[in-house]
């Protein structure tokens, strides 16, 4: 798996199958998808103009995919990836990721859930024997999880039959959850930061978070070595094991993301970056928070906390 992915998240229709070819070009192999983003078809169409025009090849490329909340029903599980590669024109995943560690019902392939949702009756260990049966098919050549906390994630792996192979979560500088990075290391499961930046500029906005890229401390790392403060966050992460997933549609920064190999960050700065840990979640994937609002399963104003 490249250490460094292309991410979708927040990228709109007309923007990222232009983004992803752009990426491409630049030398990117490992692409994070998601159903709930609503671009698999657009992703497709960029994917196969680069096979078309012989960009690259499809063994070329690490794609991974996720199975949302609301397609956890044993039947569903096969039928949701089918879904999705159909809408990529692609035979198989390289990872298949359960997206988050709740299920919802169902409410059809085309509408994946997402304001009034209630909570399903499917376990999770049910919902990961079905991914189980996808790797035995060869729809998946491995499967994972997201946001999955420490010991939720280790009850899966005393049970599971196929190994776990990743945990994507949130982790930056200023929410670094060495316990559950080290934790997973320690069971050879890659770790990937599906908010490597912090969410930046876009989180600061929705949700008034600290923006990591505009702290003292990594601007001054920055400067001393010529680099933006993306790079510096994401070096800082790559340099303790983690697979960084940067996400834009800017030409420039696509390349400057991918551009983390040429430096090195010393013991210090390493451990000046540490010092930022704020010991806090910033939400920032989002949390399926408000998604539950105007359903029966909403337990607060603000929604339902599913990492309450």
């Amino acid at each position: 798996m490249p250490a460094v992915a292309y991410g979708t998240f927040r990228s709109e229709n007309n923007e990222v199958g232009p983004a992803v070819l752009e990426a491409i070009k630049a030398g990117y192999r490992h692409f994070d998808l998601a159903h709930v983003y609503g671009n698999e078809k657009q992703v497709g169409a960029a994917f196969q103009q680069a096979f078309e025009e012989g960009l690259v090849k499809r063994e070329d490329l690490f794609i991974t995919g996720k199975l949302w909340n609301s397609d956890h029903d044993v039947d569903i599980v096969p039928q949701a990836c089918d879904h999705s590669l159909n809408n990529l024109g692609l035979d198989y995943f390289d990872m298949y990721l359960i997206h988050f560690p709740v299920a919802w019902k169902h409410t059809g392939l085309e509408t994946p859930s997402w304001g009034a949702s209630e909570l399903g009756d499917t376990p999770l260990i049910d919902t990961w024997r079905a991914m189980e049966k996808l790797v035995d098919a060869g729809k998946c050549r491995s499967i994972g999880v997201s946001n999955y906390p420490l010991m939720l994630l280790h009850d899966l792996v005393t049970q599971a039959r196929v190994p776990v192979s990743c945990n994507q979560i949130e982790t930056h500088v200023y929410y670094t959850r060495e316990s559950l990075v080290n934790y997973c290391l320690s069971r050879n499961i890659c770790v990937t930061a599906h908010t490597p930046l912090g969410g930046g500029a876009a989180n600061k906005e929705t949700w008034n978070t600290p923006n990591p890229l505009e702290d003292s401390v990594v601007q001054e790392i920055a400067k001393n070595h010529d680099i933006s403060a993306a790079q510096v966050l994401l070096r800082f992460l790559l340099q303790r094991g983690i697979v960084v997933l940067p996400k834009s549609v800017k030409t420039h920064r696509i390349k400057e993301n991918l551009d983390l190999f040429g430096f090195e960050l010393n013991d210090k700065e390493m451990k000046d970056l540490s010092g930022l840990d704020k010991y806090v979640s910033y939400k920032t994937n989002p949390n399926p928070l408000n998604a539950f609002i105007g359903g029966p399963d909403c337990f607060t104003e603000a929604g339902t906390d599913i990492f309450d």
